[in-house]
């Protein structure tokens, strides 16, 4: 790492479409899924990717037990870990063992098993703490998320950086009162304080301010 850590930052990270390129698994996944139910696939997953699996539930099978939807998609995803490819985003496993252990966290709307199966097919590293959708009532966008990462790390919010890629994560981490970037995406997430292309992109940022480096703290738009 680039000089010394400061004392009192970290950095909470988003998993799917921030660390890990999923994108391809996820429409697999809703694609099986929506074939069960005899659904048009585009329009699941096109529902899927802007709310939480119940709320898509309600929306594209109204007429359907949704524990039974959510059984049938948590059977798809577990497969999915077992068998599916996937890949890491350039910049991630540089990035993540830069960072002490104890000053970064993982806050996904999945679940854990699912991340660390993910993370030990990609070879990144588990930190202490990850936040995953058993741990909270409230997921993205509320702030509830960020914040629990947050306490669990010890840590204020105003001395963390949130890293998303979706507009829910970046109103969650702006919600819960956190400088928040913006990565893998061609144009930048309304809210963010700063927006980069790629990733890879933001790496060198994302140290900078882990050391308290003044570059870090910049506002602007990569």
């Amino acid at each position: 790492m680039n000089g010394t850590p400061e004392a009192g930052k970290f950095v909470l990270f988003d998993v799917d479409g921030t660390l890990i390129d999923a994108v391809a698994n996820q429409r697999r996944v809703w694609g099986t899924w929506a074939g069960r139910y005899a659904l048009d696939p585009d329009e699941v997953y096109r529902v899927a990717l802007r709310t939480r699996p119940m709320e898509t539930f309600a929306q594209v099978a109204p007429d359907r037990d949704p524990q039974e939807c959510l059984a049938a998609l948590h059977e798809l995803e577990d497969d999915d870990v077992r068998s599916g490819t996937y890949t890491a985003f350039d910049g991630a496993a540089e990035l993540l063992a830069a960072l002490p252990r104890t000053a970064w966290a993982l806050v996904t709307s999945n679940y854990e098993h699912r991340v660390r199966g993910r993370f030990a097919r990609t070879g990144l590293p588990v930190p202490d703490v990850v936040v995953d959708a058993a741990c909270v009532d409230e997921g993205k966008p509320s702030p509830v998320p960020y914040l629990l990462a947050a306490e669990r790390l010890g840590a204020r919010p105003r001395d963390c950086l949130v890293i998303e890629d979706a507009a829910s994560g970046v109103r969650s981490g702006l919600r819960a009162g956190m400088t928040v970037w913006g990565v893998n995406a061609p144009v930048a997430v309304e809210g963010v304080h700063r927006h980069f292309r790629t990733l890879r992109e933001a790496v060198p940022d994302i140290v900078d301010f882990m050391s308290g480096s003044r570059s870090g703290d910049r506002v602007r738009s990569s």
